[in-house]
């Protein structure tokens, strides 16, 4: 399940993609056009930054922008950042493997192929979903 803060995550990529022509956004104006809780978003951006999808200005006119296009975030890498394994099972992790304790048998466990089917849909959808698709499916206006 996506997380509150994985949705305040990629609403804030959707938001900046679609004033990617404006001046950067501050974390302030962020939390207000969103409704979010400004002191929970300024460890989101900051995550979001660290990891190379925005960058940051200080001072007068500062704010959050995206370091990269939107055509180029991918909601994988995102959702990854911030809720951690796509996979829902330990035992299909890509990056984060370990068998389940319960587990007799990997090999022949319908549990783990099940999961497997539902983690390459899900991983399909997600690696195939940027930001940028996000933001133009979303047919209102830009907000600023």
């Amino acid at each position: 399940m996506l997380s509150k803060k994985g949705k305040y995550a990629i609403r804030s990529l959707i938001l900046l993609a679609k004033n990617s022509d404006k001046p950067p956004l501050s974390s302030s104006k962020i939390a207000e056009l969103e409704k979010f809780p400004k002191k929970y978003l300024e460890g989101i951006l900051l995550d979001l930054r660290n990891a190379g999808y925005l960058f940051s200005k200080k001072g007068t006119g500062g704010g959050y922008g995206l370091r990269k296009p939107a055509s180029e975030i991918t909601l994988d890498g995102v959702v990854r950042l911030i809720d951690g394994p796509v996979a829902r099972v330990s035992c299909v992790s890509k990056y984060h493997y370990h068998s389940c304790e319960e587990c007799i048998d990997e090999a022949t466990c319908s549990i783990k192929k099940l999961y497997f089917k539902v983690w390459e849909e899900e991983l399909k959808v997600l690696s195939g979903t940027t930001i940028a698709t996000m933001a133009d499916e979303e047919q209102s206006a830009k907000i600023i």
